[in-house]
């Protein structure tokens, strides 16, 4: 006995199955064209020259910052030992002036003592 298909037109579902295959087919299809071709297109490979600029130029500047970095601690391990020599030299000066002026005040006492 020979089976009966109903044809639903657009309805069918087998239909419908084998339209749905097909067109996943050919995006399946162009999605590989269009991947082949943007992937070795002039602009493509264009932007994957300036992204590898772009990473050497961002590993320059973090070496020119290392070294800036350094620059600046040997910089403050400078001014630190001036700013301790500094204060040493104003403790001198600060000593030797409290120094002079006991000596002043002795030469005075002593000239007011010979003197009277």
């Amino acid at each position: 006995m020979a089976e009966m298909r109903e044809d639903r037109g657009e309805l069918d579902l087998t239909l419908q199955v084998e339209k749905l295959k097909k067109r996943v087919r050919e995006a399946e299809g162009e999605t590989s064209l269009v991947k082949a071709v943007g992937m070795n297109s002039p602009e493509m490979r264009n932007l994957k020259k300036s992204v590898e600029e772009k990473d050497l130029l961002i590993q320059e500047l973090r070496m020119r910052i290392r070294d800036m970095l350094l620059i600046s601690e040997q910089h403050r391990s400078i001014l630190a030992a001036e700013i301790t020599d500094r204060k040493r030299l104003e403790k001198e000066v600060k000593d030797l002036k409290v120094q002079m002026s006991e000596y002043l005040s002795v030469r005075a006492d002593s000239a007011r003592k010979s003197g009277a």
